[in-house]
C-alpha cells in the first residue's frame, strides 16, 4: 500500500487553469467565460494567452450559461467558470433548458466545491451539485482527485462532444497521479488491488482512501481502492468486478450522501449484485465556516472515518 507518494501539494483549480491553456493551444474553438472570479478559477493564464477568446461576464451566472450555449451554435467550445454553488444551484434552470435539454457542447467548470471551500461557510459551499448535475440527461459529471488529473480531465473534455460538469476544489492536496496521464472519461482508475473490501472514492477523498488503505493494511485488511473520477457515465463494470471479489463496499465523497457517488454505486449493486455498503459522506446537512481540515474532520470525511466505515462493513459482510 506504499506505492503512492507525493512531493508537493497543489490545488485542483490550478490544474484546471493549466489544462484550459493547453486545451486552448490545441483547439482554436476553445473559449472561456468567467463570472468575475478569474483569479479564483485560475483562468487568468488563458485570458493572457488568448484575450480575444476570453469573456468576463461579471456576476451574471445565468447570462454566462446562456452566452455559452449560444456560442456552441457557431462551433465554439465554451468553458464556463465560477464557484460550484454558482455554477449549478444558482443557474440550474439555464443549464437544464439551454445546455442539457438542447444538448449543447458546454463545459461547466466549477471550483470551490464541497466543504473544503472552508471559511466562506454554508452559503458558498455546495454538497448537492453532483446529484443536481448527474440527474440531467446527457450530462457527463467528472470529479478528479489531484492537480495532474484535473489538468488531464480539462484537456479531455475539450475533445468530448456534449455537455460536461467538471468539479474541482480550492485547497492544496497531494499530487500523486502521473503528470503525463491519459484521462479516459467513464473509465475508473484502479489505485490498489485488494481482496477484502472495495473502497470507491472520488475527488479529495481518493488520497484519504489511500491513507486509509495503509492503516487497514497494518490491521491485516487488504483494501481494493478505485478512483471513480467520472461519476456519470459510471464505470459499472469496474464496480461489479471489484465487489464480486470483495463482497462489500465503502464509498467516499465530499458531497451529501444523498444523490452522490454512493447512491450511484448502490443503484448498480441493487440491480446486479446486492452487497453491504457504507457511506463516507456528509450526512444530509449543510456545512459551516471553518478550515477545510476542521470541516472534513467534523463532517466525517477523514482517513479515520474511512477506516471505521471499512470495519463496519466488514462486520456486516461476516454476519451475512
Amino acid at each position: 500500500m506504499n506505492k503512492y507518494t507525493y512531493t508537493e501539494k497543489k490545488d485542483t483549480r490550478s490544474g484546471f487553469g493549466a489544462g484550459l491553456v493547453e486545451a486552448g493551444k490545441h483547439n482554436e474553438n476553445v473559449v472561456a467565460l468567467c463570472a468575475d472570479l478569474t483569479g479564483s478559477l485560475k483562468m487568468d493564464a488563458f485570458q493572457k494567452e488568448f484575450p480575444e477568446r476570453f469573456f468576463q461576464v461579471g456576476i451574471a451566472e445565468a447570462n454566462m450559461i446562456g452566452i455559452a450555449a449560444g456560442l456552441t451554435i457557431g462551433g465554439k467550445i465554451p468553458f464556463t467558470g465560477t464557484f460550484a454553488n454558482f455554477s449549478t444551484g444558482r443557474v440550474y434552470d439555464q443549464i437544464r433548458q439551454s445546455v442539457a435539454y438542447s444538448d449543447k457542447n458546454v463545459k461547466i467548470c466549477a471550483s470551490h466545491a464541497g466543504l473544503t471551500l472552508g471559511e466562506d461557510g454554508a452559503t458558498h459551499q455546495i454538497l448537492e451539485d453532483i446529484g443536481l448535475m448527474k440527474m440531467l440527461p446527457g450530462m457527463t459529471v467528472i470529479n478528479p482527485c489531484d492537480y495532474n488529473q484535473t489538468k488531464a480531465a480539462t484537456i479531455a473534455i475539450a475533445k468530448h462532444e456534449g455537455p460536461v460538469y467538471l468539479r474541482f476544489g480550492r485547497p492544496s492536496v497531494p499530487v500523486f497521479t502521473d503528470a503525463d496521464q491519459k484521462f479516459e472519461i467513464g473509465k475508473a482508475w484502479m489505485v490498489n488491488e485488494g481482496k477484502d473490501v472495495s473502497i470507491f472514492a472520488t475527488g479529495h477523498l481518493v488520497w484519504k482512501a489511500i491513507e486509509a488503505g495503509e492503516k487497514l493494511a497494518e490491521m491485516g485488511i487488504d483494501a481494493e481502492i478505485i478512483n471513480i473520477h467520472t461519476i456519470k457515465p459510471l464505470d459499472a463494470q469496474a464496480i461489479l468486478q471489484s465487489v464480486a471479489k470483495t463482497g462489500c463496499v465503502v464509498s467516499a465523497e465530499e458531497h451529501n450522501r444523498l444523490g452522490g457517488l454512493g447512491d450511484s454505486i448502490a443503484q448498480v449493486l441493487a440491480q446486479n449484485l446486492p452487497s453491504p455498503q457504507e457511506y463516507v459522506a456528509v450526512n444530509d446537512s449543510f456545512g459551516e465556516s471553518g478550515t477545510p481540515d476542521q470541516l472534513m474532520e467534523k463532517y466525517g470525511l477523514s482517513t479515520e472515518a474511512i477506516v471505521a466505515a471499512v470495519q463496519k462493513v466488514l462486520a456486516r459482510k461476516t454476519a451475512k
